[in-house]
């Protein structure tokens, strides 16, 4: 047999053998000295009692948690299909919430942006110099006088101030 051929063997062994040993049991039984004593194997004849399968090495035993942890805590070990569904849907709904007011946020910029826009158009229109008309409630066009253009400008100057900055 070659060096390489004995190599896989001897790792075949070891992992088919590992399982073996993750069966261990604990046992506890009198001893001669009237004492209790645990173990793995127990003398011959004696009276054994099986305490629990080890879940690991050096694994601490369950203890149950306080009342006021337990709202806190999160319950160890896999969940429940009742529990997944319920994370699930709160990550949708959690996902669908951020969805919107990504999308809220971006109406809103496209609103100031558009604002923006008519506000600097007004505000040209009116520093033009050019006469400015408007249409009243029966459809007759009526043209502004100096005042009433140096005032629709100061509030186009607003507008601009406030919707572009």
């Amino acid at each position: 047999m070659n060096p390489m051929t004995l190599g896989k063997a001897l790792t075949l062994l070891l992992v088919c053998a590992a399982p073996l040993a993750a069966q261990a049991q604990i046992k506890c039984w009198t001893g001669a000295d009237g004492k209790r004593v645990c173990g793995d194997v127990p003398p011959p004849g004696s009276k054994t009692v099986t305490i629990r399968n080890p879940s690991g090495p050096a694994a601490p035993p369950p203890s149950a948690p306080d009342a006021k942890d337990a709202k806190g805590a999160k319950k160890s070990g896999p969940m429940t299909p009742a529990e997944q569904e319920a994370d699930f849907r709160k990550r949708q709904a959690e996902a669908q919430k951020a969805a919107a007011k990504a999308e809220q946020e971006r109406q809103d910029a496209e609103a100031k942006k558009e604002n923006c826009a008519r506000a600097r158009e007004a505000a040209q229109t009116y520093e033009s110099g050019q006469r400015v008309a408007r249409t009243n409630a029966q459809g007759e066009r009526i043209f502004l006088d100096e005042a009433q253009t140096q005032a629709e400008l100061v509030k186009a100057r607003q507008a601009v101030q406030q919707w572009c900055n």
